[in-house]
């Protein structure tokens, strides 16, 4: 472990819970002194130090960890930009490690206000527009799920008792015999073109899209019990009071859908057929009757404190580079600020279909990744109508890579292998990448502009 100050996070917590100093030195067996210079660094928080926090309070030892850290510097550093801040990396870390808190406000205030810029565009360009979801709430939602690490305890607990109890890939008769046997709801099919599910309270109807293979069609049935079986669970935990109303409802249907994916992929089942298949994607799928990204996703949630799975980052993109799911069972982020990484192979994916593509990466602050991405297709009309393409991507720190089939054949160890990719250019700290679209923010102009300008062609002819 590395040295590791955390005086203001052990502060904050002694004072939460109402105790001196000499309280809490005598509460973990450790002389007032010694506590009051780990609350000021002196000393730095030790392991023995944080195993007796953990004994003495029943704390999470994630509440004094960094592996957040890397998210909260790069978010930092974006609202501090957006508002032409010039504050140093090791000021950004600063406050990043020391005041978390404080850093999440800032962060905050700077969300709500390009928020507000940008729905008075949108007023002033389209009067008459249909009201959307916020991209505020959106984020909202996602980080609300980042902080618990993906992982929903109650809805998943409850979720495996109902799966494990059915028959895995096979689920759907059971779903149906439930539906109709608990709830009298029975199952008709909707016309082309309609919700993928629609609930007639007063015919007591549940109404799928014809196009549904039957891996979906369960997965909505499940969906739908996740509101008649659940809905005490969902309506407390997405009565957050720190979500808005619009991300409140958001949240309620992220809520449902984890249930849902929770109860055709039952945690210890899937999470031991995982183990023994080395997560291989394919497989799994396969076995279980779903798809490759519902695979993935499920692989991002399985968190459970005493049966841990790899810990993931789940992401599923266009060729636009619009992120449409991003899901995070570990720290890596991207910015939600000018895109993400180009040299990343998620983009690369589109451009062949039906492969696995994989890629081992690494982060401006050194971290390195192991990532796995492939485009999906998704068409539900017939000759000529329009299909959905997405990219998803699957990735996991370094240290958990031999444990994925991913990893055969790879130099894992071999820093010179990794593509150096970052966080999206306007954040990214990278000098002459080939592939920088902006100048990273807070760049002198100068400089910024001839970087934007001229550094794709240094190494080659000119353009025309």
């Amino acid at each position: 472990m590395a040295k590791t100050y955390m005086g203001v996070r052990l502060r904050r917590l002694r004072e939460e819970r109402g105790l001196t100093q000499a309280a809490l030195a005598q509460a973990l067996g450790i002389s007032p002194s010694y506590l009051n210079q780990i609350e000021q660094n002196q000393r730095p928080l030790t392991v023995p130090v944080l195993l007796k926090l953990n004994g003495a309070f029943g704390l999470d030892v994630q509440l004094f960890s960094d592996d957040g850290e890397a998210r909260l510097i790069t978010d930092l550093r974006v609202a501090l930009a957006d508002q032409g801040a010039d504050a140093s990396m090791a000021e950004v870390r600063e406050l990043a490690a020391n005041m978390p808190g404080v850093a999440r406000v800032i962060i905050d205030m700077q969300r709500r206000l390009r928020e507000t810029s940008e729905r008075a565009d949108l007023l002033a360009g389209r009067l008459t527009a249909p009201p959307v979801s916020s991209p505020e709430a959106f984020e909202a939602v996602r980080d609300w799920f980042y902080v618990r690490r993906n992982y929903i305890p109650e809805l998943d607990e409850a979720a495996e008792g109902i799966g494990s109890a059915l028959p895995p890939g096979r689920m759907l008769t059971g779903l149906i015999d439930r539906l109709a046997g608990r709830h009298g709801i029975r199952i008709a099919q909707s016309r082309d073109g309609d919700a993928l599910r629609h609930y007639d309270p007063a015919e007591r109807i549940l109404r799928l899209a014809g196009h549904l293979n039957p891996g979906q069609q369960a997965f909505q049935i499940a969906t739908q019990l996740a509101f008649l079986e659940q809905e005490g669970t969902v309506t407390r935990l997405a009565g957050d009071p720190g979500l808005t109303a619009e991300a409140q409802a958001l949240l309620r249907i992220g809520l449902a859908n984890y249930f849902a994916g929770a109860l055709i992929l039952p945690y210890h089942r899937f999470l031991d057929a995982a183990e023994e298949l080395r997560y291989d994607i394919d497989l799994l799928a396969r076995a279980f009757g779903v798809g490759f990204e519902t695979t993935c996703h499920r692989l991002s949630t399985l968190q459970r404190p005493e049966a841990r799975g790899v810990p993931f980052f789940f992401i599923r993109v266009d060729r636009a580079g619009n992120i449409s799911k991003r899901q995070s069972a570990t720290d890596f982020h991207f910015s939600r600020m000018g895109g993400s990484c180009p040299l990343w192979n998620v983009y690369e994916a589109f451009a062949r279909p039906g492969e696995i593509l994989r890629q081992v990466t690494q982060m401006p602050d050194g971290r390195s990744y192991l990532w796995i991405a492939r485009m999906v297709r998704q068409v539900q009309g017939g000759f000529g109508a329009a299909a959905k393409t997405f990219a998803i991507a699957l990735g996991c720190d370094l240290a958990n890579a031999e444990k994925l089939v991913y990893a055969r054949g790879l130099d894992l160890r071999n820093p010179e292998v990794a593509t150096k990719i970052g966080p999206g250019c306007k954040v990214c700290e990278r000098s002459g990448c080939p592939q920088r679209a902006f100048p990273m923010v807070g760049r002198p102009l100068a400089v910024a502009e001839a970087e934007a300008r001229f550094a794709p062609y240094s190494s080659g002819p000119g353009p025309g």
